[in-house]
């Protein structure tokens, strides 16, 4: 469930705030090992029990869990320590907003290809909108969010007759 996704989640970011993981051309007992000494009992035991929950997940889980590590690594240096702030951003974030944004990005995740590509595009331009544009859709935004069911069917009705113009 969430609570072992949250723990995968943090021994992988574990795993990936390392200053350099070992590669399969590193000789054995090489850094990961020195790292691993390296830390406090409590921090062993926190990796270990990482480290248990992870070799309880399905095989296909963990070979996911592995493949995303595997991006991770093939990232500039830059866009990793990108997501380890974002990473670490949104562990501060209370557990109610955590978990809403868990169900948005799993919902996101069912979408179609082209739907993804669609809301990745347009926040993408929302990103690098001016500040005022930014907040004129954020209130729009608001204000969708608002409306009930039947409102934003006539809204919808309403765009569509006007050609998809504003």
């Amino acid at each position: 469930g969430n609570a072992v996704t949250r723990l995968v989640l943090s021994l992988l970011v574990a795993l990936l705030a390392a200053p350099s993981l070992p590669r399969a051309e590193e000789p054995a007992g090489g850094t990961a090992r020195e790292r691993f000494e390296s830390l406090s009992p409590e921090e062993k035991e926190a990796v270990r029990e990482k480290w248990r929950t992870f070799r309880s997940l399905p095989p296909e889980r963990q070979a996911e869990l592995r493949e995303r590590l595997e991006r991770y690594r093939a990232l500039p240096p830059e866009r990793r320590e990108a997501v380890v702030r974002s990473f670490r951003t949104f562990e501060r974030l209370p557990a109610g907003e955590r978990k809403e944004l868990l169900e948005r990005f799993a919902r996101f995740r069912e979408l179609s290809p082209e739907r993804r590509e669609k809301a990745r595009a347009t926040m993408a331009r929302i990103l690098e909108a001016s500040p005022r544009e930014r907040a004129r859709f954020l209130e729009n935004l608001r204000r969708w969010r608002d409306m009930g069911p039947e409102e934003r069917d006539r809204m919808r009705e309403r765009f569509r007759d006007r050609g998809g113009r504003r």
